[in-house]
């Protein structure tokens, strides 16, 4: 069986742990003050990598929440993954020089894929395609534009690229609890050779098992709100991946 990676996440926004619904900056919930004391909490339950997005960045395109990612970096040992606002060659650089082990490139991505190309030819390992999906087509600019692009389309558009991953995310079900879209996950898994995350609206570890179950091979799963609320447990949420 594929092996499989639980990834919890910490959204930042003005420089604290949040949790949004459906992408919309309005709707945040603040989980803690300090996102380095979530990453420990995160670390000290047993998972081995953390999914880490910098909400105000993906809104402005450039990196706004630095400081909580370098407490975040100076305070865990697990490699964790950063998107949200890296668009330029700039961004990528200063973040791997930071520490980073793999950015994820959203908006870019559907922009400008050739550039997302030479990024994960020129680091190895080190870039992550994001791509956030309504209704099977890709979302941008933050989820506040979505475009005509089909979202296997484009995973279409990096096989053989050297991508490390692929995170998709339903943003109808971000944040809501509704349960994941295996289906979703599964045609991009099924799609392309890369290794394919899902996320949004992860609710229990039945969702964990769901994914798992499925014939595609589906390498892991962000771990968002419910995490949070106490709707998961991560000890058994940790067996399902294993198991």
């Amino acid at each position: 069986m594929t092996a499989f990676t639980l990834y919890p996440a910490i959204d930042l926004k003005d420089g604290q742990c949040v949790r949004l619904i459906q992408g919309d900056m309005k709707q945040a919930t603040v989980f803690n003050n300090t996102p380095a004391d979530q990453a420990k909490r995160f670390e000290d339950m047993g998972f081995e990598y953390l999914h880490v997005v910098d909400l105000n960045g993906a809104f402005a395109g450039e990196s706004k929440n630095r400081q909580s990612v370098q407490e975040i970096l100076s305070t865990v040992n697990m490699p964790v993954q950063l998107g949200g606002g890296i668009r330029t060659r700039e961004h990528v650089e200063s973040w791997l020089d930071a520490g980073i082990s793999r950015l994820i490139l959203g908006t870019i991505a559907a922009r400008d894929p050739d550039f997302v190309k030479e990024c994960a030819a020129a680091y190895p390992g080190k870039i992550a395609v994001g791509i956030d999906a309504r209704d099977g087509f890709v979302a941008v600019e933050g989820w506040a534009e979505v475009s005509t692009l089909k979202a296997v389309e484009l995973a279409k558009a990096f096989a053989d690229s050297g991508v490390a991953a692929i995170i998709v995310t339903d943003i109808g079900r971000d944040g809501l609890k509704t349960g994941v879209n295996v289906d979703l996950t599964a045609s991009l898994a099924d799609a392309v050779s890369i290794p394919v995350i899902a996320s949004g609206g992860v609710k229990a570890v039945e969702d964990i098992t769901n994914l798992r179950a499925s014939s595609a091979p589906i390498s892991g799963s962000i771990l968002g709100r419910a995490l949070y609320d106490g709707d998961i447990d991560p000890v058994k949420a940790l067996e399902a991946a294993r198991c």
